[in-house]
């Protein structure tokens, strides 16, 4: 019995993992907008904005600030700057982490409430998004942030099938997990770098980006 405790005692500390809350606006209007949203886009009718988690996408910020990066997102709104994607819904877009330069990592939302960060996956989907990408590069700490935080999201959601960078999302269009039905809307990505996903996915042999 002790043997069997340790083990347990081990597993659970060897996907410990610090999250420190941050979260954004989160009222009935932005569930709302959200349902809104995935009506639109997917012709599907929800009763809750939840989840199951089968792809994480890996994002940057294109800022290199903390606060900048979470005013952006917290808004429940988009701003009128994001014309393109203000035609697929005014819900602005979100992710359920940010990762600062230093490695640490902020929970923004509930992992299973729906975020709207990646054409067509959305419903399918938890986004990290890493400040950076801009004028500064993301870092080791980040890198190694995003690997702890994969690894308790794939032990937490045995759902978890998919690890993508942003630029990716396309790959999935013939994919059942693609709803977005405008054929016509894509948005080029280059986030977050080849090398910073060949080297997070080098720890990931199981995770996998689906080729069409």
């Amino acid at each position: 019995m002790k043997k069997i405790l340790l083990i347990l005692t081990l597993f659970i500390y060897a996907y410990s993992i610090e999250i420190k809350q941050m979260p954004i606006s989160f009222s009935q209007n932005r569930i709302d907008l959200t349902k809104q949203y995935i009506k639109s886009s997917y012709g599907l009718d929800v009763e809750n904005i939840d989840i199951i988690p089968k792809v994480i996408v890996i994002h940057h910020t294109a800022m290199d600030d903390l606060k900048e990066s979470f005013d952006r997102f917290n808004a429940e709104t988009l701003t009128p700057d994001r014309s393109y994607i203000l035609k697929a819904g005014s819900l602005n877009v979100s992710a359920h982490f940010l990762v600062d330069f230093d490695g640490i990592i902020y929970a923004l939302m509930p992992e299973t409430h729906m975020a709207r960060h990646v054409i067509g996956l959305n419903l399918s989907s938890i986004g990290i998004e890493n400040i950076g990408g801009n004028e500064k590069d993301l870092t080791k700490e980040q890198l190694k942030a995003n690997i702890e935080l994969v690894k308790y999201l794939k032990n937490k959601y045995k759902t978890i099938e998919y690890l993508i960078g942003h630029y990716e999302y396309t790959k999935f269009e013939n994919h059942p997990l693609f709803l977005e039905r405008d054929a016509k809307y894509r948005t080029v990505k280059h986030d977050p770098s080849e090398w910073f996903m060949e080297s997070l996915r080098s720890n990931f042999s199981d995770l996998k980006v689906y080729e069409k």
